[in-house]
């Protein structure tokens, strides 16, 4: 089976006209989920990861098992407002407004090699935001690993453009 074989697609959800594309399937197939974390690992083999950071909510599903399996730090960049202690934050834009992501300000230190990971990537606002937050704390990004891409939203692109490579298991067109 193929990535694509374990994700849902749900018409009209969030609202009409949306096909809202559901991990939850992959992520509750055993076989599957462990396909996903090793085909998102592995344009990164042999590369040095000190952290892999994740954007909430699903990415952070995705980049603790990361973690866990290089045995490395789990950085989480949450929706402001949800960390505990002293953190930065960076806004972004949204199709409807302005969002804002944070990030503990002690999570990485200078120089440290870092992997971002979401389910997702649609218009690229979120992971900008953890890009611009990583390389404020002095993290250097290796790249950004995604079960899914949108294309035609134009998130990597944008993600591209920062100078953030972008690996995608998989694409559907529209959304």
């Amino acid at each position: 089976m193929d990535i694509q074989d374990y994700i849902r697609a749900i018409p009209d959800f969030p609202e009409e006209g949306i096909v809202f594309r559901d991990v939850t399937t992959l992520f509750s197939d055993p076989r599957g989920f462990r396909m996903a974390v090793d085909q998102l690992l592995h344009p990164f083999a042999g590369r040095r990861i000190d952290k892999v950071a994740a954007l909430e909510a699903r990415g952070f599903i995705l980049g603790g098992a990361i973690a866990h399996q290089l045995s490395v730090g789990f950085i989480p960049i949450r929706k402001k407002g949800k960390l505990p202690w002293k953190t930065l934050e960076q806004e972004y834009s949204l199709e409807y407004g302005k969002a804002t992501m944070e990030i503990h300000e002690d999570a990485i230190a200078k120089g440290e090699q870092v992997l971002l990971v979401d389910d997702l990537i649609a218009t690229g606002g979120t992971c900008e935001a953890g890009i611009k937050l990583i390389r404020e704390l002095g993290g250097d990004i290796i790249g950004s690993a995604f079960v899914i891409d949108l294309p035609e939203l134009g998130g990597r692109k944008r993600v591209e453009a920062l100078d953030c490579p972008v690996h995608a298991l998989c694409e559907f067109q529209g959304h």
